[in-house]
């Protein structure tokens, strides 16, 4: 999943959760349980680097911080509701940060992290280079879904 569908869930469970311990517990699992869909992704493993990836990062957090920020101004929520879909959305998005800071510094202290990080991502389900894995329409519906419906959610609930 891109990070801004990650960072809209996250949005949502801050938004419905009161308590801050519970709403990472829940960013964190769903960030997860979302990576084990069928998604692709715009990250190549084999030609990524920062100089030509910095970028899209760059562009997918801006997408993710200009519709929570949007969303919680135009809504008007209270200052702890507008804390709570920010935590939301930055625990949601975590696991993606780790696995930047183990690309750019490997390191023992996260190798379990991104082996699961991994596993959720069903790499041993599709190799490297199969087409489930490329960035296209057909493999972003799940991300194109999930954040509508998570921006419908959030626009429609109730403060």
């Amino acid at each position: 999943m891109i990070l801004t569908t990650h960072a809209l869930a996250g949005a949502i469970i801050g938004k419905e959760v009161e308590n801050p311990f519970w709403i990472v517990v829940f960013s964190l699992i769903t960030h997860f349980f979302m990576d084990s869909f069928r998604h692709g992704e715009y990250l190549d493993e084999k030609k990524a680097t920062i100089k030509n990836t910095w970028w899209k990062i760059a562009l997918d957090l801006s997408a993710a911080f200009l519709i929570v920020f949007s969303l919680t101004y135009f809504k008007d929520f209270s200052p702890e509701k507008s804390r709570n879909i920010l935590l939301g959305s930055f625990a949601s998005m975590f696991p993606d940060l780790i696995t930047a800071i183990y690309w750019l510094f490997p390191t023992r202290i996260f190798r379990k992290i991104i082996r699961f990080h991994f596993f959720c991502h069903r790499y041993g389900k599709y190799p490297k280079d199969a087409r489930e894995r490329h960035w296209n329409l057909r493999n972003a519906r799940n991300d194109i879904l999930i954040s509508a419906a998570v921006i419908i959610m959030i626009i429609i609930g109730t403060n």
